[in-house]
């Protein structure tokens, strides 16, 4: 008898939380257990509740009172173990980064299509990760086949680490105690050794070599 995968909502979109239990309790092997309306909630029930027993956790970004970001946080710290995947309307890199590397193990907008999603929360639950085109999952599959022969300078792997921080460019050069100029000089470098065109690509390729721990 197969065990059924218990899933929590976090998001304060009632209508869309309801929408989203539906077709969840509708794929074989997968059940939504709880929902709650923002991060604050979810938390205090965890703490209130500690022999709560979760597969996944569906997390909304943009919340009221504790948004996705904070929530996360709180979760890298307290329930490491605990896989998330991020919900979201936005598609920009500072956010997609922020939730990366502070734990999310996927990320997906609210208008990802049934299989799609179906497929996300199954990879999530089964090998620990699911990135979209959105999130460069071509380039996971490019990085596996790669990687060893990619060799990255002392400073290209500080910048790397740095680039896989909230910081911006100017942060990280003032961090490394270098001109924005040379900054951008090794992010171009890096983008051509690795075939990356974007931040995203940069987080991806150390979390998935191990560069970075989330």
């Amino acid at each position: 008898m197969k065990t059924t995968n218990k899933i929590i909502i976090v998001d304060d979109h009632l209508l869309f939380s309801q929408s989203l239990k539906l077709l969840i309790n509708s794929f074989d092997d997968f059940e939504v257990v709880n929902s709650f309306e923002n991060g604050k909630e979810f938390i205090n029930h965890l703490q209130e509740n500690p022999e709560t027993i979760v597969d996944l956790v569906l997390l909304d970004v943009n919340m009221p009172i504790l948004d996705g970001l904070s929530t996360i946080k709180w979760i890298k710290e307290n329930q490491p173990n605990l896989n998330v995947i991020a919900l979201s309307v936005n598609n920009d890199d500072e956010t997609i980064i922020k939730m990366i590397t502070n734990g999310a193990k996927g990320y997906l907008l609210k208008d990802t299509s049934p299989k799609i999603f179906q497929e996300a929360i199954i990879a999530v639950i089964e090998k620990g990760f699911y990135f979209t085109e959105l999130v460069s999952s071509i380039l996971i599959n490019r990085i596996d086949r790669d990687s060893k022969k990619i060799i990255l300078k002392e400073k290209e792997l500080i910048f790397l680490k740095l680039a896989c921080t909230e910081k911006t460019y100017k942060e990280i050069a003032e961090e490394m105690f270098l001109s924005p100029k040379t900054i951008d000089g090794y992010r171009e470098v890096l983008f051509e050794k690795l075939e990356i065109k974007t931040r995203i690509g940069l987080v991806l390729y150390a979390i998935k070599n191990k560069i970075v721990i989330i």
